[in-house]
């Protein structure tokens, strides 16, 4: 090549950047939410890898490491302080059991753990409250999202679901 650099193609990611992907009425105040969705679908469709009374975990579309989840309550709210105890409570232990299962199946030596509050703190559907539980391993951070802005995935999260299910505590 002519810039002496290698090329890494992520198609699938193209839909998210370019906005193409987003419910109707975007993702501030989705029309149909994701979230709302997820547990109605397939589980082939879903990415959903467990499901509790309150709350399910699912694979994020575009996750920021492999086997990024998130955690949702059922109920469609937007801020942490709606939950009430039980979804709370929920909540919680649904967090420490993916942060079990993502040990378990892949080794993470860390996590990052979240909820981004509102469109302004970052968060992609801010109509619905998810937690994230993000893995990290030493040396993730390395110069292909530092300097090219780009992540490697390296397992479809179809393959990484089906492990995290397999794995769930039921």
């Amino acid at each position: 090549m002519a810039d002496g650099l290698e090329r890494l193609w992520t198609p699938h990611r193209m839909t998210y950047v370019s906005g193409e992907d987003q419910p109707e009425g975007g993702y501030e105040r989705p029309a149909g939410c994701p979230f709302c969705r997820a547990p109605g679908l397939s589980p082939e469709e879903s990415l959903v890898v467990s499901r509790g009374e309150h709350v399910f975990a699912v694979l994020n579309l575009y996750p920021y490491n492999p086997g990024h989840l998130l955690v949702c309550p059922y109920r469609h709210v937007a801020d942490y302080t709606e939950l009430d105890l039980a979804e709370t409570t929920e909540l919680a232990a649904f967090t420490q059991t993916a942060m079990r299962v993502v040990r378990k199946v892949s080794n993470a030596h860390g996590f990052n753990l979240g909820m981004n509050q509102g469109g302004v703190a970052g968060a992609g559907i801010a109509a619905h409250l998810h937690q994230h539980v993000v893995p990290r391993w030493g040396g993730d951070a390395n110069f292909m999202p530092v300097i090219g802005r780009t992540k490697v995935l390296p397992q479809l999260l179809t393959d990484t679901r089906d492990l995290f299910t397999r794995a769930w505590p039921t």
